[in-house]
């Protein structure tokens, strides 16, 4: 599997060349610009819940810790419900004025938001402001990142040769993992460097920074892409209400198949403060964890998309969310019986990697479902619909049964339950390996 040697040749439509469609071939820096980009704004994302214990003292201040987290998670949910309104804002624009357009929209606004919130001063300085600003941050960096997911899976699967339209897209899902990862050791190295006090006062604020400081290279790249909306004409029951209205079941499904991979990606996103708040574990060991996930997704989601390619859509998503229904129970029983680094590294990597390599299959099948004139938007309404409704509420419904429940393996009973409704949606599922992509 040679990925890079992919990039740069001239794509292919539904088997057919660019150059039969008028379009032009696509580099590999273009491709590059688009992951990174996607990849920057999943890090700014997901930070917030790896530096959840951090923020939740410095805005949301609680009568115990427990409650200041609980607040906290909430808050992060809270980002989650504006993803919807930003997938179908930016879907829209992507199916109607391009590709392009919609993704320079999205790294503009993330970025804004980002660097709105590092600047707010904490609650002990501007009281009820800063938990307000803080807020409205998160709700904007939903509707940039509900917007983000639609347009750059079209393109990539546009952009790529009909043989290799699984690889290509599945660097959708491995820059989330390099995001994730850079985020971790971040995370990592400020924890062995600095102070618990030092964390508190301004360290969680650095990762946001060097995050931002990655925006200009990623937007002057996402510039310079072609356009692959104009390739060739839209059928016109294909467009807008009318085109939409004819995938409705379609979007239901590709939603079902959202649930699995959204709860095991927010959990494993969640290990670090799941190790720090109920296992107890320092700061610095817990956030190892975090690493894992990211380079464990990053590797597996390319090698899914390759798989894709290799043995088709479904296969190679139904059998990891079958693994992982079968195997987190027992792996999380292990982790609480023994809760050691080694451990959590170890089921943390398990649930990363069944995940990464599903889910790398499911947003290449999905988006193949839809024709181009609806593509982004569908794609875009269903993933953020999903991860809106399951991913905004992991963290909060896994905290609070950890509570409830008094069972520190709670997490897996919720990951389990979500991978046996995926899996049967995933067994309705087309398979798409090969198929001409519809106009």
């Amino acid at each position: 599997m040679n990925a890079s040697s992919e990039f740069g040749r001239t794509g292919a439509y539904g088997g057919r060349s660019h150059a039969e469609h008028g379009g032009i071939a696509v580099p590999r820096m273009v491709v590059a610009g688009i992951v990174a980009g996607n990849a920057i704004e999943f890090y700014d994302f997901v930070t917030y819940a790896f530096f959840a214990v951090y923020i939740g003292r410095a805005f949301f201040p609680a009568s115990t810790p427990y409650s200041s987290l609980l607040i906290t998670v909430a808050v992060f949910g809270v980002g989650f419900f504006a993803r919807p309104i930003g997938g179908v804002l930016f879907g829209v624009i992507a199916d109607r004025a391009g590709r392009r357009s919609a993704l320079l929209l999205t790294i503009a606004l993330i970025t804004f938001s980002t660097l709105a919130m590092v600047l707010t001063p904490s609650y002990a300085s501007i009281g009820i402001g800063a938990p307000i600003v803080v807020v409205l941050c998160r709700l904007l960096q939903g509707l940039a990142l509900g917007g983000e997911v639609g347009p750059s899976s079209a393109f990539l699967i546009e952009a790529a040769p009909s043989s290799r339209r699984g690889l290509y897209a599945s660097w959708q899902l491995a820059s989330q993992g390099a995001g994730i990862l850079l985020a971790g050791l971040f995370g990592m190295t400020l924890s062995a460097t600095l102070s618990h006090q030092d964390m508190l006062d301004w360290g969680w604020r650095v990762p946001f920074l060097v995050g931002l400081l990655l925006v200009p290279i990623a937007f002057f790249v996402r510039r310079k892409m072609p356009e692959t909306l104009h390739d060739a004409p839209i059928a016109a029951v294909n467009r807008g209400t009318q085109g939409l209205s004819r995938q409705r079941w379609r979007i239901v499904l590709a939603i079902l198949v959202i649930i699995g991979g959204t709860v095991s990606t927010y959990v494993g996103n969640y290990m670090t403060t799941y190790a720090v708040a109920t296992l107890k574990m320092p700061t610095v060991w817990a956030m190892i964890a975090t690493v894992v996930v990211g380079l464990c997704t990053l590797i597996f989601s390319v090698v899914g998309g390759w798989l894709a390619d290799r043995y088709g859509r479904r296969p190679t998503m139904l059998w990891p969310r079958i693994g992982a229904a079968l195997m987190t129970l027992p792996a999380f029983a292990l982790l609480v019986a023994y809760p050691t680094v080694g451990m959590l590294l170890a089921v943390s990597g398990l649930l990363a990697t069944l995940t990464a390599i599903s889910g790398s299959a499911s947003l290449i099948a999905i988006p193949e479902l839809f024709p181009r004139g609806v593509r982004a938007t569908a794609m875009a309404i269903a993933y953020a619909v999903g991860v809106a409704v399951f991913g905004g509420t992991t963290q909060f419904i896994i905290t609070w049964l950890i509570h409830a429940t008094r069972s520190p393996a709670a997490p897996a009973w919720y990951v389990t339950g979500a991978s046996v409704i995926t899996a049967l949606a995933m067994l309705a599922m087309p398979e798409s390996r090969g198929r001409r992509l519809e106009d």
